[in-house]
């Protein structure tokens, strides 16, 4: 009998994902292979390193498993980034293991619009050609194909390779953002309060305000996790650059504590919401309609929600109003006549659009007061374009986030959650931007990797660079690989980047001279307003600077942060489960030296 040939793991793992591509209905040739390891050289370098690995210029991210029966495409409007070449990879795992991290000025958190976005540079979107009813499908989806490769190419001819950040090379999800311009009546652009200026491309307010005609309400969502000065201080410079826009501050999570650094998985406070940022959005709805819709319902509803919130301690009884959900077609939207008739029919339409993992979905959840729409951490979890009748003169339209062009660091980018963390390629250089820029040394409790325990410990004293802080943080929580038992300092990276992503790890960018003008913002007459939003009172904010990094209690329940990447956001669940274990959840509390062992 022959000798068996040698038969490694990794070509075995290869092997099984060809036949989960052939199952699909795929080509065996897979592009989201994953490398299960990889040997990083002499001494600690030679760390698990799992890069995903490609063969075409464009990256497909959230590939899903089809149905088989072709009714519907699930990665249909799937995430499309250009790939990056294996040396700019590789360059960037270097500079992560020599680079020492150096703190940088408060100032360099100040970003304007200009830099993400210069106008020499023409940062536009895909329009939507010309069309007639005269013309067939399949003419205008060619006309489409045509007019989007010309974009690109005037676009890439404009700025040099490696200065465009990623961003959409999806087709089919800029149809998406195309149809439900064309069917709203006025349009919620909403961005994350952390980083709006990334989150806010000029270019689709000039072309909403300007050529479409419709009004814009930028909803700052997750004022939660930033301090009440430097929401103010956002919603005055948007409303200062932009004159035509309807600025509402915004939050699914009222009642949570800010920390700089470091805090919990946010917990929904039940007892004492008001509905805050609902009525908000109703309020600009009013003023914008002013009239010409009867949105009484709305208001009605807003407050029953309210009432069956404090009441019930649950979101709204399904059974006390129905909210008919439209799940619409492609081919019933290909041939959308761009109406220029507003509010017809009586009815107020409501286009929710903006970045991926921006809360779209959690927006919509709060606005119909239950859950309609699944919540994920994952960009792109929303898959499809579908429409909600929220009362009878209302109705939402949610599209699939999508990311436009810029020139923004893309370590920035990913600590801003618009790429998937666990198909990066690369995740060491975003850790090390984002070190630079907080004070992670006090609050990750970490022991430099070159640390001797015959040595008194100062950690912060040592040089530290990116790839050591993963390695420690491995260290810390006990990540291993599964053969040789080294650190895996790939998955400790990624999960400081969800950290960062969740909010525990708080990265706030701050508007243009926000540094010296910071006293006015703290002692600003419209704070109040925030901080009730926020549901905060001035003794709670005082309390979170004196204990917010104080505490060192440990949840039973506290999962590890890349434990349920793809898991909903209903953290309504984390709190009946604890409730039903007795347990006492400390809201100002952070992690401790025994939450990271």
């Amino acid at each position: 009998m022959p000798r068996k040939k040698p038969f490694s793991n990794k070509q075995k793992k290869k092997q099984l994902q060809v036949k989960r591509e052939k199952k699909r209905g795929e080509n065996g040739s897979s592009h989201s292979s994953r490398n299960a390891s990889v040997e990083r050289g002499p001494g600690r370098d030679r760390q698990s390193d799992t890069s995903d690995s490609e063969t075409t210029d464009i990256r497909r991210i959230n590939h899903q498993p089809g149905t088989g029966d072709g009714r519907y495409d699930p990665n249909k409007f799937r995430l499309h980034f250009e790939k990056e070449s294996k040396e700019e990879v590789e360059r960037r795992k270097k500079i992560a293991r020599e680079k020492i991290l150096k703190q940088v000025a408060e100032k360099e958190l100040e970003i304007d619009m200009n830099q993400i976005y210069p106008e020499e540079k023409g940062l536009n979107f895909p329009r939507r050609p010309s069309w007639h009813y005269n013309m067939q499908r399949e003419e205008l989806l060619r006309k489409e194909e045509k007019s989007f490769l010309e974009y690109l190419q005037a676009l890439h001819s404009k700025n040099p390779p490696g200065t465009l950040s990623h961003f959409e090379h999806n087709l089919e999800t800029w149809r998406q953002l195309w149809r439900v311009m064309e069917m709203s009546d006025v349009i919620l652009l909403i961005v994350d309060i952390r980083y709006p200026v990334l989150q806010f491309p000029p270019a689709l307010y000039h072309y909403i305000t300007g050529e479409l005609k419709k009004y814009i309400i930028l909803v700052l969502n997750k004022v939660d996790l930033c301090p009440s000065p430097l929401v103010l201080a956002w919603k005055h410079y948007m409303t200062k650059q932009f004159p035509h826009l309807h600025c509402v501050c915004f939050t699914s999570h009222p009642g949570q504590p800010y920390t700089t650094l470091l805090q919990k998985k946010r917990i929904r406070k039940k007892v004492g919401w008001n509905g805050g940022g609902p009525i908000h959005i109703m309020r600009a709805c009013q003023e914008i309609t002013a009239g010409r819709v009867d949105l009484s319902s709305w208001e009605k509803k807003i407050k029953r929600d309210a009432v069956a919130m404090r009441t019930e301690g649950d979101q709204a009884d399904d059974g006390a109003e129905s909210v008919l959900m439209e799940h619409n077609s492609d081919i019933g939207m290909e041939m959308n006549s761009p109406t220029q008739e507003l509010y017809k029919d009586g009815v107020l339409t409501l286009g929710c659009i903006g970045f991926p993992n921006v809360g779209k979905s959690s927006v919509l959840n709060s606005l119909v007061g239950r859950k309609v729409v699944s919540v994920s951490r994952t960009p792109g979890h929303t898959k499809y374009f579908q429409t909600y009748y929220l009362t009878p003169t209302v109705k939402l339209c949610d599209c699939p986030g999508l990311v436009f062009p810029s020139q923004v660091d893309k370590q920035l980018q990913i600590l801003a959650g618009i790429y998937p963390v666990s198909q990066l390629q690369e995740p060491y250089s975003s850790v090390g931007y984002l070190c630079e820029r907080t004070n992670f040394l006090p609050v990750l409790k970490l022991t430099h990797p070159d640390h001797s325990p015959e040595t008194p410990h100062d950690s912060s004293t040592q040089d530290w660079t990116a790839w050591d802080v993963c390695e420690a943080w491995a260290e810390k929580r006990g990540y291993k690989t599964a053969k040789a038992a080294r650190n895996d300092v790939y998955r400790a990276a990624n999960s400081l980047l969800r950290l960062a992503i969740d909010g525990r790890i708080c990265l706030c960018l701050q508007p243009p001279g926000y540094t010296e003008s910071k006293d006015e913002w703290e002692s600003h007459p419209d704070l109040a307003e925030i901080s009730a939003l926020q549901g905060r009172t001035d003794e709670e904010r005082e309390r979170e600077d004196d204990e917010g990094e104080s505490s060192s209690e440990l949840e039973e329940d506290d999962r590890d942060a890349d434990d349920d990447e793809d898991a909903d956001g209903d953290d309504e669940d984390d709190t009946v489960k604890a409730d039903r274990k007795g347990l006492t959840l400390n809201m100002f509390s952070v992690l401790g030296e025994n939450e990271c062992a």
